[in-house]
């Protein structure tokens, strides 16, 4: 068979051999997990955060490699004319350096956007000379009694970047206008490993830089030292922002932030669970900020479940310092983690004293990490899952709190309803879906 070959000059004859021996004779040498989140002068993992109002301000941080100390925010109001660069303000950020074992050295930078105007699109970019981000939209809250929606996640975990981020894309497909991205702890598997916290952002993408997260820490967040005192990760603080209105030694791990008439409380129950004096320390905080609550709506979410769905795991320390403050100040809803596993449950629960609880609890997994339960339902559970990866969005309108929870594929798995009755608990309405089997295996 004659092979014909296009006609070339010598001299591009020659370029044309010495290329395919090229290619030939390369070696494709894949890049270590390591070096694929080593930090570069131009800005990665930016992400939102909550503030004690988001009506009135909102957090951002963002990080660099050690050649970019000094950062800066943007921001304007966000316009359809492109011109809107021209108005923008700018501030100056809290730079951090993190020197951490073999981590690559980097520069961790936060501002927190302030004076903002409520229910308003607002345009922000985040870098410095050469280096920006491109510019991203966020919204900020509206007033107390708007209609809001948020998102809610059990663990991640593990498998990160794999196997959660098609979760968190379905999420956010479905309430791209939510307020807050709640997540109830092990947001990684091992605290103090940078490449899973690169997992992590990567995973979500864009989405971290828009809606605002919520992160409450797990065990998994926390380390032991060689002292036996456990830890907060080391990268917690430096690429959180987070309210700094919890009990002094658990700042921006136990918070709260009110939103549209509804305030969200973040619990440490891994210190809870390891230090008597951060247990009791959080006991006079719940009080205090449960009893002097402006708002219509209650909802705090922690890792170890009150009512745990597996007979090998009962956090009585938790329920019994806890719940008696959910009973008495009437918590609307409680949203955990740990357990690997789906669950929630509230006509069956009794009330500290007399009648039936007007809290809803929820256990929940969003990552693929899966342990299986018992083989019958545990009489506080209405309705749960094993072996499914869950989202969930949830939704206030006035006196109706609307729960949807759904599977990795977008499918709804569970629903309810939790309607206000002056002088009573709360009313649930079961809306689970026809022709949905629970899955038990």
């Amino acid at each position: 068979m004659l092979i014909q070959f296009p006609r070339f000059g010598t001299r591009a004859f020659y370029s044309f051999l010495l290329f395919v021996s090229f290619l030939g004779s390369r070696k494709v040498i894949a890049q270590s997990p390591a070096e694929l989140y080593k930090p570069l002068q131009q800005p990665d993992r930016i992400i939102l955060n909550v503030t004690a109002d988001p009506s009135k301000a909102m957090a951002v941080n963002w990080r660099t490699n050690e050649q970019i100390s000094e950062s800066f925010a943007e921001i304007a109001l966000a316009s359809a004319d492109p011109r809107f660069i021209n108005k923008v303000k700018r501030i100056k950020a809290k730079s951090e350096k993190l020197e951490f074992e073999a981590t690559p050295t980097a520069y961790y930078h936060s501002v927190i956007f302030d004076s903002l105007t409520a229910n308003t699109k607002y345009a922000y970019r985040v870098g410095q000379g050469e280096y920006w981000s491109e510019w991203i939209h966020f919204n900020t809250a509206g007033k107390a009694g708007d209609k809001l929606s948020f998102i809610y996640y059990g663990d991640v975990q593990t498998n990160i970047r794999t196997l959660w981020s098609r979760v968190a894309r379905d999420a956010y497909a479905k309430a791209p206008e939510a307020v807050l991205m709640m997540y109830a702890g092990d947001l990684v598997n091992r605290a103090n490993r940078d490449v899973e916290w690169g997992d992590w952002f990567q995973a979500g993408g864009f989405i971290h830089s828009m809606i605002p997260g919520f992160p409450s820490p797990g065990n998994h967040d926390h380390i032991t030292d060689k002292d036996g005192k456990r830890l907060m990760s080391a990268f917690w603080r430096p690429q959180f922002t987070l309210p700094e209105n919890g009990p002094e030694g658990l700042e921006e791990t136990c918070y709260y932030s009110d939103i549209q008439g509804m305030r969200f409380i973040s619990l440490n129950s891994d210190q809870a669970e390891e230090s008597d004096e951060f247990l009791e320390k959080q006991r006079l905080w719940m009080e205090k900020i449960l009893k002097d609550n402006p708002n219509k709506w209650t909802c705090v979410t922690f890792h170890h479940p009150i009512y745990s769905p597996k007979s090998t795991r009962d956090n009585k320390r938790m329920r019994d310092t806890f719940k008696p403050l959910f009973d008495k100040y009437k918590v609307d809803l409680v949203l955990q983690g740990h357990d690997h596993t789906y669950a929630r449950g509230m006509a069956k629960i009794p009330m500290e004293g007399k009648g039936k609880s007007g809290t809803m609890y929820v256990v929940s997994v969003s990552g693929p990490k899966m342990t299986s339960s018992d083989s019958d339902k545990k009489p506080w559970m209405d309705r749960t899952a094993l072996y499914t990866q869950l989202y969930h969005v949830v939704t206030v309108d006035k006196d109706v709190l609307d729960f949807k929870t759904f599977t990795a594929t977008g499918e709804l798995y569970d629903a309810f309803e939790l309607i206000k009755q002056k002088g009573k608990i709360n009313k649930i309405v079961d809306k689970i879906p026809q022709n949905s089997p629970e899955r038990r295996n």
